[in-house]
Formats: structure tokens, sequence, C-alpha cells
């Protein structure tokens, strides 16, 4: 069911355990080091002044993707337009050409095939590797969205510097085959 070398990854984390925090070091590793990373991370787990943001990956650009509501209001809510038009930027920053997809969150969005769910898709079919944060109570739902291809990785930042060792390692090997001339393949 599951392959240490999938391209689909889910940083599988429980409610004590902050994959964001994992996330946006990873992020910030990869683009440091050359790679490009692209995406969105969440900037914290909860939201109890309904003002919870987000960072879009590479740019660092901050963005709220919640609903101002009343002063009476408790909790947040998913402004559904802003993260639409999240995910479009996130496809056509894609098409400029990425490494890796990080994904904040396998929510309530994505369950229903909603939210950025299109973006798994959209990297996986340009060969873009994707990990994405999925709170342990939903595993069986992405294991569904996932059809069981997916690398279920420990909310550690060991497993997932693992995982992306292995891929991107893989991947670049398959870059290098693809370019290679007639006479380097008979050397």
């Amino acid at each position: 069911m599951f392959d240490a070398q999938c391209d689909l990854a889910a940083l599988v984390y429980t409610e004590g355990q902050d994959p964001d925090e994992i996330l946006r070091e990873f992020a910030w590793d990869l683009n440091a080091n050359g790679y490009r990373a692209v995406g969105i991370v969440q900037l914290g787990r909860y939201c109890p002044d309904a003002s919870l943001p987000a960072t879009l990956v590479p740019t660092g650009e901050q963005l709220q993707l919640f609903q101002d509501r009343n002063a009476y209001s408790t909790g947040c809510r998913l402004d559904v337009g802003q993260l639409t038009g999240v995910g479009e930027r996130i496809a056509r920053i894609l098409d400029e050409g990425a490494d890796i997809l990080i994904v904040n969150r396998f929510g309530r969005q994505e369950r229903e095939g909603k939210g950025l769910a299109h973006l798994v898709a959209h990297a996986l079919g340009a060969d873009i590797p994707v990990v994405i944060a999925v709170p342990t109570h939903h595993f069986s739902d992405w294991i569904t969205f996932a059809g069981g291809m997916t690398v279920k990785l420990h909310c550690d930042r060991e497993s997932l510097d693992a995982w992306w060792r292995l891929v991107s390692a893989r991947n670049a090997s398959l870059r290098r085959s693809d370019r290679a001339t007639v006479c380097e393949i008979f050397k």
C-alpha cells in the first residue's frame, strides 16, 4: 500500500504536534539550498482571534485565509474564495517550475475534493513531488483520496528529510537520463 519512494507524502500529525513549523523550516531550507519549493504553509494551528495567517512559498507573502467575523463571533471560518485564489496563484507558480509542492493541510475542503486538492493532481501530473500535512483522524480519508499511493511520514523533520533525499535523488537521476545522448547511454 505504501511506497517509500512515492512522490506523494503525508506528514501525519496528532493533536499535540505542529506540522506547520516543520513544513515552514523544510520549505525555507530547500529554497535556501537551491531547490524551488512552492506551496502554502500555515503560521499556526489555531485561530482564536480569527486571523490565522499562512505563508505563500516561495515568496514569503503572508495571506489571510479566514473571513473577518464580528466581535461576537468565536473561532474562524475559512474564506473559500480566498483559498481558491491562492490555489490559482500556486498553480501558476508551479507552471513556472518547482521541485516540490507543499500543502499546509488535508482539511475539510480537500476531503471534499475542493480547496487545494486540485494542486496535488496538478503537481503529480507534472512529476513534482508533494508533501501535505494530514491529521491522524483523517488519514483514512487521505488514503482514499490518494488511492493508496502515498508515503506516511511521522510528523518530524527527520522523516521528511529522509523521504525528500530518496525522492529528489531518484527524480534527479531520471532527469539526467531524460537528457542523455545516445553516446552517453552506451558508455
